[in-house]
Order: C-alpha cells, then sequence, then structure tokens
C-alpha cells in the first residue's frame, strides 16, 4: 500500500510566543492544502509558561518569571498551565478528514497517543494510555496540566509524563504536546499563585505524586536527540506515514511573523482574561 506524504519540520529552540505563533501558521497553511499534514519537533528558550486558551491571566506569579527571565505565552489549545523546560515539544496539524486522524476528539487523540506510547517503547519505557472514567475527567481546578491526565494522555505507572491539548479550527485540527525529559517536575508550581502557602506546598506534593520526567522512569538521562529520532519513526511506523524533513515555508514564516505581533506576544491575547 502506497504510504502519504506527511511533511517533518524541525525548528531551533525559540520563544513561546514564536512557538505558538508557528504552529498556527502551520495549521492554517494545512487547512488551505497549501501545505501537506505536518508533524513538527521543536524546543523553547527561554523556558516558558504556556496557559490554556480559556486559563485566567491571575494564576500566574509574574514575578518569578521576570526573576528567572522566563517566557509567557496562551495557547490556541485548551488544558491548564505547562512549563515548557528540558523537554521534547510535537505538535501535529492535519486536515479533519485524514485517514490518519479522522474521527472525533477522542479518536484522534487516541491515534496520536498510539504514537506517542510507541515512541517511549523505542526509548525503553513501557508507558500507558486509556480512556478515564467519566467521574475522574475534570476532577481539579488545580492550574497545572500534569496534575492529572485527560484522556488517552500517557502515564507511566499513574504518573503522568506527557501532556498534549488539542484545537480544532479552519477544517483541521492542531494538537501539541509536551514530553519533559529531566528536571525538576515541580518547578512550574513557583510560577503560579495559590491563595495560601498550605496549597502551594499541596500542589506541589500532588505534582510530584502524579507527574515525571522521562529520566524520572527509564532511570537515565534521555537526550532531544534521542526522543526525536524516536518520534519520528514511531509517526511512521503507527500512523504508516512517510515523514520528509522540509523546512517551514515563506508563507508560514511570513504569518508566523504576523501572529507573533498580533496575537502571541500581545496582551490582548496572553490577558484576555
Amino acid at each position: 500500500m502506497h504510504k502519504e506524504t506527511w511533511r517533518l519540520i524541525i525548528t531551533s529552540p525559540n520563544t513561546g510566543g514564536w512557538n505558538m505563533a508557528l504552529d498556527e501558521a502551520i495549521l492554517e497553511s494545512v487547512a488551505q492544502k497549501m501545505q501537506p499534514p505536518t508533524w513538527r519537533l521543536y524546543a523553547w528558550n527561554p523556558f516558558c509558561l504556556s496557559l490554556g486558551h480559556a486559563q485566567p491571566i491571575k494564576d500566574v506569579n509574574r514575578d518569578t518569571l521576570v526573576a528567572h527571565k522566563g517566557g509567557l505565552v496562551r495557547r490556541p489549545t485548551g488544558g491548564r498551565a505547562i512549563l515548557h523546560a528540558d523537554e521534547l515539544t510535537y505538535s501535529v496539524c492535519a486536515p479533519l478528514g485524514n485517514i490518519h486522524i479522522e474521527g472525533g476528539v477522542i479518536e484522534s487523540y487516541r491515534r496520536i497517543s498510539d504514537v506517542l506510547l510507541n515512541t517511549l517503547e523505542k526509548i525503553g519505557i513501557g508507558a500507558d494510555s486509556k480512556l478515564k472514567e467519566q467521574e475522574e475527567k475534570h476532577r481539579s481546578k488545580d492550574p497545572v496540566c500534569f496534575q492529572y491526565p485527560s484522556d488517552y494522555e500517557i502515564t507511566f505507572a499513574g504518573k503522568k509524563i506527557i501532556g498534549s491539548a488539542q484545537a480544532r479550527r479552519f477544517g483541521a485540527l492542531l494538537q501539541h504536546g509536551s514530553m519533559p525529559l529531566f528536571g525538576d517536575i515541580s518547578r512550574i508550581i513557583s510560577c503560579l499563585k495559590f491563595d495560601t502557602q498550605d496549597k502551594q506546598e499541596q500542589a506541589t506534593e500532588n505534582l510530584i505524586s502524579r507527574a515525571a520526567t522521562l529520566k524520572d522512569v527509564a532511570g537515565r538521562q534521555v537526550s532531544w536527540k534521542e526522543a526525536a529520532n524516536a518520534m519520528i519513526s514511531a509517526c511512521e511506523e503507527v500512523l504508516r506515514v512517510h515523514l520528509v524533513h522540509q523546512p517551514v515555508s515563506d508563507h508560514e514564516l511570513s504569518r508566523a511573523q504576523e501572529l507573533v505581533a498580533e496575537k502571541y506576544e500581545h496582551p490582548d491575547w496572553t490577558e484576555r482574561i
């Protein structure tokens, strides 16, 4: 059977505003059939706190971000806050009717989760992904994304190790996710505000007990390159597509620059809630 060709984009570490703008620019070009379905791998510099689409800005401890020269961005996707540092980030953009990701939100999550599970298997981590029980969904209003796994997110021994979020626009989907490679998983707590010291300490304890980095579960350092290569192989194997490494188009670069200025580094977007 002929394998569909998808585009693979690997970009250098960049700011939160640029990373989110480029994801949206790619989504637009894929939706308009200007580019094929695209799998992108990237990282962040400087480290950045990203808020979900509908998460209130009051959750953010700006003093900590300023003191440590960290970035702040609001994602086009839902979910709660993620601290992007020492991680591999992926994004996938494809038309909703594409045979490899077709179906509702849950079904497409499951298909992409299969790629992520296979990625971890190649690294030597036997993780898990399943549909959560209805009563467990959204049970926490905690601002931290990694506190609880959502449907078909990836866990190891009950601890969340990859967090993902999805948006659907223009007849296409964008899903992106964070795979923490190493570092202190609880660093995000100092970047967020809590009503009391007790609540902050409880959030720290909860996060440590419910989330982990790849180093925590693999017992060794997993490099960005190793994780990226494993994910590329897993994507081709699980989705049965052929990834072709291509640069970002000039149109996408231009559109991303517009989105940085007009949206992702503009307070009207970042502080809109």
